[in-house]
């Protein structure tokens, strides 16, 4: 896995204090901007983690380009819904002797390891079959269309990419570029940094906040999981029952 941090707004705290003073006062923007120093911008952006007045972290927004992740830990991904998504489209990229991820659980049962291994070898052998006869199929059915043989096949081959991806496995690697707002991250960190969150995008949500702290140490200072935010767990029954481990570890990296 990897995750790096590819843009962000720029001058990300002070964007967030001008939005939160311009909420309390009179003056011009330009002002309110020039007046800003680094002390006082802390102060705001600790005023607005205060109260809950998250609107303006919605000015700023962070980029980040992740790969070597599972097609599983991409579909949780997405699933949070206010952020802007670019995707490997397995529709027009060949996965031919694809990339898989490997859960540790596996990898670390020699029994399981080995039959995981040799299924993903099986989809690999089934995979590059079906792209093979449908790619032989769409060329001579655009051949009789009138196309040349080039041109047939070039087309054809993007249509059965397109079907034979059905075979791919949760497990194929996969190469995503994410944009988030900072009160979206909030979220995303309060529900992924969490213990009950699934191994891999617990450790891609872990990094994306480690490299949120280094730009914006102060925006991000309480940031993490729910218990760390809220000094809550919402997770009732179903809580980790280490809160106080939690809280910790994550205070400690401030």
């Amino acid at each position: 896995m990897k995750v790096i941090l590819i843009s962000h707004t720029p001058q990300p705290e002070k964007t967030i204090a001008t939005a939160a003073k311009l909420c309390y006062s009179a003056s011009d923007i330009g002002s309110l901007r020039d007046g800003l120093t680094e002390e006082k911008t802390e102060s705001f952006i600790e005023m607005l983690a205060s109260v809950g007045h998250e609107s303006p972290m919605e000015h700023v927004s962070f980029t980040f380009g992740i790969e070597g992740i599972s097609r599983a830990c991409s579909h949780q991904l997405v699933r949070h819904r206010i952020a802007s998504y670019s995707q490997k489209s397995q529709r027009y990229v060949n996965e031919k002797g694809f990339e898989f991820i490997t859960p540790p659980e596996i990898a670390d049962c020699a029994p399981a390891k080995e039959e995981f291994d040799r299924q993903m070898q099986l989809i690999a052998q089934s995979y590059n079959k079906i792209a093979n006869v449908l790619t032989e199929k769409h060329t001579a059915e655009l051949e009789k269309q009138g196309l040349s043989h080039e041109e047939a096949a070039k087309k054809a081959v993007k249509t059965a990419y397109e079907d034979a991806r059905f075979v791919l496995p949760n497990a194929c690697e996969t190469k995503i570029i994410v944009t988030m707002n900072v009160r979206s991250l909030f979220n995303f960190f309060k529900h992924r940094c969490c213990n009950r969150a699934q191994w891999e995008i617990r450790a891609v949500a872990q990094e994306m906040l480690r490299l949120c702290k280094e730009t914006a140490p102060h925006i991000f200072k309480n940031a993490g999981p729910s218990c760390v935010m809220t000094g809550k767990c919402p997770e009732g029954k179903m809580s980790c029952g280490k809160m106080a481990e939690v809280i910790n570890s994550y205070k400690g990296t401030n």
